[in-house]
Formats: C-alpha cells, structure tokens, sequence
C-alpha cells in the first residue's frame, strides 16, 4: 500500500522541462560591437583597394547576424562609406585621414560585406562596393559657385597633369617621377579659368637627368625598392598663367601579404589607364574561396532580404507610435540604420 501511494505521489510531481535559451537580441548599429564589426571590414576595403581614396565610415545602414553553431557566426554588413583625402597608397592611418567635405564634391560608397567570427575572430569572406559623386545640383544649393568634378579624360586636366610632371622632373635633383593615376580634377572657370589636378607618381630607376637622354628606359622601381607619393598642381590660365606643382613621396613600404601594389606602367608620358579611372573608383568584389557561397551576389541577396525586413520593422514600429503613449515616453532609438558620423549625401 505505501509502494502504491509513493508511485501516485510520483506521478502527481511537476515534470520541469528545459526551457530552450532565448536566442541573443540583434545587433544594433551603434552597438559598439558591430562598430567593431565595421572597422575590420573598412580596414579590409581599404588595404584591397588599388586606386584612389582611402574611405571612412559614415553609416552602418545593416547588421545581420545568422549564428552556424557554436562560436561561430556569420555576419553580413551594409555600410556607407565617404571619400577621405588619404590616397589609397598613403602611409598615413586611416584615423588620420580627413573626410572630404560636401561642398568639395563628396565622393560616397555602398559597400556589402560578408564576415565570419569563429571564437571570437573576425574574418571578411566576400564584399562588394560601388560609389559614386554626389549630384551637382545638390552641390550648387550648398555651394553655387564650388567648381564641380571634371572627367579624368578632359583635355585640360591631361594637360596640367602632364606639364605639372613636367615641371617637378625639371627641377628636381631626385628619382624621375611617372604618372600612376589622376585621382581627381576640378576646373574653376569664373572668376578666374583654374585647374586644378591630383595624381598619385611612381619613382623610376632614373634620375631626373639620366631621364633627360633617354626617357623611355626609365621604369618604376622594383615592389622591394618601391616609392610611391602623391602630387597636387594648379594651373591658372586666366586672368593670368600660373602653374603650382606639389609632390610628396612616401618612402618604400612593404604591401601586406596578398595585397598587391598599384599596376606599374611604365610606358613614357600618361599611362593609358591613368585617364580612365573615375573621380571615384571604389569598385571592388571579393569572395573568399573558402566562404560557403560561391558568388558574392549571395551578399546582395541577403542584403535585399534584409532591407525587406527592415522596412516592415519600420512600418510596424510607425503603427505602434499611433497607441498613446504616457506624458514623458521616449520610444527606444531604432537597430538600424545607425548614426551618421559626417554628413548625408
């Protein structure tokens, strides 16, 4: 009879079943984590990038982040990017680099990246980034008199990057300089007709005289001899002529493993290439071998999928502010999109 009551008893106690752990709240955009996050991915644009500007971080506009077991994390990122004035083979930190200003002709970048974190690691797998100049009427309302960006190939631009070359060979008792790439040109017509030119040189193994006999035998140092720098020159045509020419090279640096320098032409005058570059090249795609997709439109697709479901969390959330709300409620800052650390072009 006790056996009977013990096994009722038995029976009648409360079975706890596990509770499965909640899943981790998502990241938000300001969170200093994905802040984190979207360092390492811009520092990875930037070291992969081979023209132009260095970029910095404006806006995380997405994080996602779709866990594969444990302490292993896929992470996908939708960031905006501004143009720095940094060239891309600058020595100088990225944190030192200034974000140009609007009314200089903002240059912005889009850029989806995926990253894997495995034990608390961080690794970019596939990116893909495009960019482009703000619109010029939305210059001429900040700034009607600002000159705009001028086309790479316009004649005149050609024309002062060469004779500014030119000019500095001339006078220099250094390396015979050549032309790499023109970074960006703007011509000024009122009051005064200016141009003005930045380009990125290369030094040769000639000097400036040796280059005098015979030009076309100089050639860009070897990458363990290399030394790259960066030119500024202003050509003032009216009221009267006027040309300012201004180098720095940088010294020889070692290029990260697998980051390959800038292509080395070393044809005479203009580098063919060096025209066809536009004022904002950010173009670049990347995906590793080992990632588990293949293509790095997979990024695109999740990033479309993700915007899906940003825009309906952002609906609801606007349903939601019609409830009344006690005096003195202040709604939670919404995930995503983050702040904008610059400005919003």
């Amino acid at each position: 009879m006790k056996a009977l009551v013990a096994l009722i008893l038995l029976v009648q106690l409360p079975i706890h079943k596990a509770v499965p752990a909640a899943p981790p709240a998502p990241l938000g955009c300001d969170d200093p984590e994905s802040e984190a996050i979207a360092e390492v991915a811009v520092n990875y644009i930037n070291g992969h990038s081979h023209h132009g500007y260095k970029f910095a971080l404006n806006r995380i506009e997405d994080i996602r982040v779709v866990p594969q077991g444990p302490n292993n994390d896929i992470i996908f990122l939708e960031l905006d990017l501004l143009e720095t004035k940094c060239p891309i083979l600058s020595p100088t930190p990225l944190a030192n680099c200034t974000v140009r200003s609007f009314a200089e002709h903002a240059v912005e970048g889009d850029c989806d990246v995926k990253l894997q974190k495995v034990d608390g690691t961080l690794s970019v797998l596939a990116s893909k980034c495009h960019s482009h100049a703000d619109s010029s009427e939305d210059i001429r309302k900040v700034c009607p008199d600002c000159p705009l960006l001028a086309n790479l190939n316009n004649t005149e631009v050609l024309e002062t990057v060469s004779a500014a070359l030119n000019d500095y060979n001339s006078k220099t008792t250094e390396s015979y300089l050549r032309l790499l790439e023109i970074g960006r040109a703007k011509i000024q017509y009122h009051p005064g007709h200016v141009v003005v030119t930045e380009f990125s040189v290369g030094a040769t193994n000639c000097s400036a005289e040796e280059a005098k006999a015979n030009v076309g035998a100089c050639q860009l140092l070897p990458e363990d001899q290399s030394n790259f720098g960066f030119c500024t020159a202003v050509m003032v045509k009216l009221p009267s002529q006027d040309l300012q020419v201004d180098c720095q090279l940088y010294g020889h640096q070692v290029p990260a493993p697998n980051i390959p320098l800038l292509s080395q032409d070393t044809s005479a005058g203009l580098a063919p290439s060096a025209a066809g570059f536009t004022n904002h090249n950010l173009g670049l795609a990347h995906n590793n071998p080992v990632a588990s997709e293949s293509s790095s439109s997979e990024i695109l697709r999740s990033m479309l999928s993700a915007k899906s479901v940003r825009k309906r969390a952002v609906a609801e959330a606007a349903q939601h502010d019609k409830v009344p709300r006690p005096v003195g409620f202040v709604p939670p800052p919404p995930p995503c999109p983050g702040k904008i650390r610059h400005f919003d072009i």
